[in-house]
């Protein structure tokens, strides 16, 4: 007796709106000489606030010599930053922003505070501190997976709704802020993969806006 075994195919969907980020506030420790270097990585999304928690930092850590600090944000990552906060150029800002990326990360921010021990450690000493604490705070993170969207704004009349409500379901999206008065209106967050495709599906039932 034969036995055909089929080899079964299976076909893994990228979708190029899905990045990584953390969950929240980690903390992540180096010491060197005296110095002391501690890491603070919080999930951001906006550039106002990385300027929030930085400013933050600084008062809350007034005593300290230098707030490092370097982020990344969006889905593409695209948008980043790398500051050394007057440690020599390329010393502690850069090693951070590459600990982010080594790990693939955006959406996320990296403070690295540093308490001068009173002996310098040189610029590769420098590197190893700042790359070595953010690590050790990343290590500590909860890293979580993330998809970009958009918030759209659907306005329809009542002789659509059951077209609208059909099209939400079959993309298994969850409406919100709704309100039936004159007109219907509801707003839903789309992933951007999906965006065209959600376009096409309410057609001319609905007037869409972003939000």
């Amino acid at each position: 007796m034969q036995i055909s075994l089929k080899k079964a195919t299976f076909v893994v969907v990228e979708y190029f709106d899905a990045y990584r980020s953390i969950a929240a506030r980690s903390e992540g420790l180096f010491k060197d000489n005296g110095s002391r270097f501690i890491a603070l990585a919080y999930p951001v999304e906006t550039e106002e606030e990385v300027k929030d928690i930085v400013a933050g930092l600084k008062k809350e850590y007034h005593d300290a010599r230098h707030h490092c600090y370097a982020y990344r944000l969006g889905y593409k990552g695209d948008r980043f930053r790398a500051n050394d906060d007057g440690e020599p150029s390329g010393s502690a800002g850069r090693p951070i922003l590459g600990q982010i990326d080594s790990m693939g990360l955006s959406d996320i921010l990296v403070v690295v505070v540093r308490y001068f021990g009173g002996i310098k450690l040189g610029i590769p000493g420098l590197i190893r501190a700042y790359k070595t604490s953010t690590a050790d705070a990343l290590a500590q993170a909860e890293v979580i997976d993330k998809v970009a969207g958009k918030t759209f704004r659907v306005t329809f009349d009542y002789l659509s709704m059951n077209g609208v409500m059909k099209v939400l379901k079959d993309m298994g999206l969850t409406p919100s802020a709704q309100d039936f008065g004159l007109e219907c209106a509801l707003e839903v967050r789309v992933r951007l993969a999906w965006e065209e495709d959600f376009r096409k599906r309410m057609g001319d039932m609905a007037k869409l806006e972003e939000k």
